[in-house]
């Protein structure tokens, strides 16, 4: 189903690796983790495994960056296949919130970017409509996406020479919330020009033509966008609806009963305890919503109400994204794929638990990251709701519009395989195996390193002159460095003294938009600026095989941005450079700086043993500079 594309052979510790997790995985093997270091093709390893299997494939990654690289990687090695990106959409959000202490209400401000939103959509509609899938998603992909079923049944089915009238494919199209205009065509519009009918999916890029005739559908085409001419003729199209909050008219009228039941109990609960503030508020705002959702059948902040919409019991999990892999139609066609292939499962027991579980494959990248992320989700999404709930802002039901916990996301898949150079707790204690990954396939050996001190009294210099003298040395052999600060505002200040010295630089943090991340790494790779400031971002994951120097400044302050783990991922961005080199600015050698330095130690004298005993020449890995993810101008 999945057809690998790529000049590279198994190399190094990978066709070991390679061999032990496909044999778990066929043995039923729930857990599994890569304990890959920087540059030994962690992705490479697992696309060959997903080509072995024929089943759905969900990654997740710990933060959008690292997930638009992995989505170039694999759309690169699945060109044939769908390979899909999904994060969250949010360029600014700002949570609904109420501060009892000021009595403070903040309304929901979001400011949503429609390129990711059409990303989105095209991921849902790909795993309802095919199964060679993969969607590179971050871990937004546990929270609350409306009803898979209900999404599915609302897309239209148009099929050449069915009966069909304007007026209905018309009705039809604003039923599932397609908008009418007759200006340009956006996303989720629809433009009639007699009986000829354009309109723009919410996956966006194309634009589908129906034309009707004597009440039949009499054809069905995709036009380009700019010159509307015809790219494709097609026998039939599905067209999904332009959100994934959708509900039918039926579910509206009960959903309306059930929230006013509910408002009803409430607002007696208020009253009876004195409340009558609280009740004001809250009976002014729901009846507001319940006007909106009888009148248009959506309302601001309407996943609020989604267990009415979606008639679950209280307290039942949300359908997040991995409702879309666990869908009937999913799970019959993985079960018997997986009936064919004859995969065994260890015991009557896992059989059992197997039977409620579709197959689809589990990648979860820099996982000492990416579990703590999912495990802690449902509990701050729960407290900020709990204030609104008690102060009359919502009502209680608010609370089954959450992130799935931890245990449902573990209920909800089966084969998992955990990548990471520094594997967390989680992953030590419930992998049946932990498969090294040290020999990388070019022969190239962890980067030496170097303690320097913050202040040299001897000289007088600080770390800031000390780097600048190593940049003048890396940008006059045209390659790259990145520098890693403790905080946001340190690294906008270094940045622009670095660039006050004359070098070409940029920063990136978690205020840096999505979009303009991946552009930013793009530019530094292509040599438009020479050295990359960051915090946090400039850790797990990021290729970057021209980066030679890796500076961390203030790594004597002991905490999570100075652990063990941050700083072997943060010292492996320089691992793919044969010149590459770590420096870490501290005034002592803290305990986790020991341990990290040791680590490394290890990893180099079994690289270097390895190379001696092969006779290799470690070699830089030489990387295409791709767009990590092609934008698409809708204005």
């Amino acid at each position: 189903m999945f057809k690998l594309k790529s000049n590279f052979k198994p190399a190094g510790d990978q066709p070991q690796a390679i061999k032990k997790l496909v044999a778990g995985i066929k043995k039923g093997d729930q857990y599994q983790t890569l304990l890959g270091v920087t540059g030994s093709g962690k992705t490479f390893c697992v696309s060959k495994i997903i080509s072995q299997f024929n089943m759905p494939v969900l990654v997740i990654a710990p933060n959008k960056i690292l997930a638009a690289q992995l989505f170039r990687e694999y759309t690169n090695f699945f060109p044939n296949n769908s390979v899909n990106y999904f994060v969250s959409y949010y360029d600014y959000y700002q949570p609904e919130a109420y501060l009892p202490i000021t009595d403070t209400y903040i309304s929901k401000e979001a400011m949503i970017n429609e390129e990711i939103d059409r990303l989105r959509h095209q991921a849902t509609s790909a795993l309802l409509s095919r199964r060679d899938v993969i969607v590179v998603a971050s871990v937004s992909c546990i929270y609350n996406l409306g009803v898979p079923l209900n999404y599915l049944e609302a897309a239209l089915h148009i099929e050449k020479n069915k009966p069909m009238t304007r007026g209905d494919l018309i009705r039809q199209l604003v039923r599932i919330h397609f908008k009418r205009t007759n200006a340009d065509l956006r996303r989720g519009y629809f433009r009639v020009r007699g009986d000829r009918f354009e309109l723009m999916p919410a996956s966006g890029k194309i634009i589908n033509y129906i034309e009707i005739k004597d009440q039949n559908i009499k054809a069905i085409a995709v036009l380009d966008k700019v010159t509307r001419k015809r790219k494709q003729t097609l026998d039939e199209l599905v067209i999904f609806p332009p959100q994934h909050f959708v509900s039918t008219q039926p579910q509206r009228d009960e959903a309306i009963k059930s929230i006013f039941a509910e408002l009803k109990e409430r607002l007696n609960y208020f009253e009876k305890k004195g409340l009558l503030l609280e009740a004001e508020r809250l009976e002014r705002r729901t009846r507001y919503d319940l006007e909106m959702i009888k009148t248009i059948g959506y309302c601001h902040g309407i996943e609020n109400y989604s267990r009415h919409l979606s008639g679950k019991l209280a307290g039942e999990p949300p359908d997040a994204l991995l409702s879309y892999f666990l869908h009937k139609k999913a799970r019959i066609n993985a079960d018997q794929d997986a009936d064919k292939r004859g995969y065994q499962r260890k015991s009557a027991s896992n059989q059992r638990k197997s039977a409620l579980k579709p197959k689809f494959l589990t990648i979860i990248d820099e996982s000492h990251i990416a579990v703590p992320q999912i495990r802690g989700m449902y509990e701050g999404d729960r407290a900020r709701k709990q204030v609104l709930i008690q102060y009359g802002w919502r009502l209680p039901s608010a609370l089954d519009n959450r992130p799935l916990k931890f245990n449902e996301f573990l209920e909800r898949i089966n084969s998992v395989i955990f990548t990471s150079a520094t594997p967390g707790p989680f992953e030590f204690k419930h992998s049946s195996s932990v498969v090294e990954q040290i020999i990388r396939p070019t022969g190239l050996v962890d980067p030496p390193i170097e303690i320097r001190p913050v202040w040299d009294k001897t000289t007088n210099t600080t770390q800031a002159d000390d780097i600048v003298k190593e940049l003048q040395g890396v940008v006059s052999h045209n390659q790259r460095a990145i520098i890693n600060t403790l905080t946001k505002k340190m690294a906008e200040d270094f940045s622009d003294y670095l660039n006050k010295q004359g070098f070409k630089v940029n920063y990136m943090h978690s205020d840096t938009k999505t979009l303009e991340r991946a552009k930013i790494l793009t530019d530094f790779r292509r040599g438009i600026f020479d050295v990359l400031v960051g915090v946090n971002l400039l850790r797990e994951g990021l290729d970057l095989p021209e980066v030679t120097l890796v500076a961390i400044l203030d790594a004597d302050r002991e905490g999570f941005l100075r652990s063990e783990s941050s700083l072997i991922q943060t010292m492996g961005r320089c691992a793919r450079n044969v010149k590459g080199k770590v420096i870490l600015y501290g005034s002592e050698v803290t305990g986790s700086m020991k341990r990290a330095i040791d680590e490394v130690e290890r990893r180099r004298k079994k690289q270097l043993a390895y190379n001696k005993k092969h006779n290799i020449i470690p070699k830089s890995i030489i990387k295409k500079v791709e767009t990590l993810i092609d934008i698409e101008n809708e204005e």
